[in-house]
């Protein structure tokens, strides 16, 4: 299974921005679905936005027009670009890679949206 690495995150104040990276050890031709997650205090993790293959990006309905997931194949790197950010995108963002065989998961980046 490829390492995930995650990079950026921090505080920001409503309305702010920020943009996670999530950079892959190795390529991975078995990987087909390339996915952020969250998890806020006392809540369930839950999936953010998500790329199967070349098709079109996923979003849940609540980042939706907020939220730009990406990927640079080249760079082995997955992104998640966060505008417009609420009080309520506060979480502990994980990146994750869906295989066959199973998947990997990043370590996860904490996001602070506060005023």
């Amino acid at each position: 299974q490829v390492q995930l690495v995650q990079s950026g995150g921090g505080s920001v104040q409503p309305g702010g921005s920020l943009r996670l990276s999530c950079a892959a050890s190795r390529s991975d031709s078995e990987i087909y679905a390339w996915n952020w997650y969250r998890q806020a205090p006392g809540k369930q993790r839950e999936l953010v936005a998500r790329i199967v293959g070349i098709g079109k990006p996923v979003y849940a309905d609540s980042v939706k027009g907020r939220f730009t997931i990406s990927r640079d194949n080249a760079a082995n790197t997955l992104y998640l670009q966060m505008d417009s950010l609420k009080l309520e995108d506060t979480a502990v963002y994980y990146c994750n890679t869906e295989t066959l065989r199973g998947g990997s998961w990043g370590r996860g980046t904490q996001v602070t949206v506060s005023s």
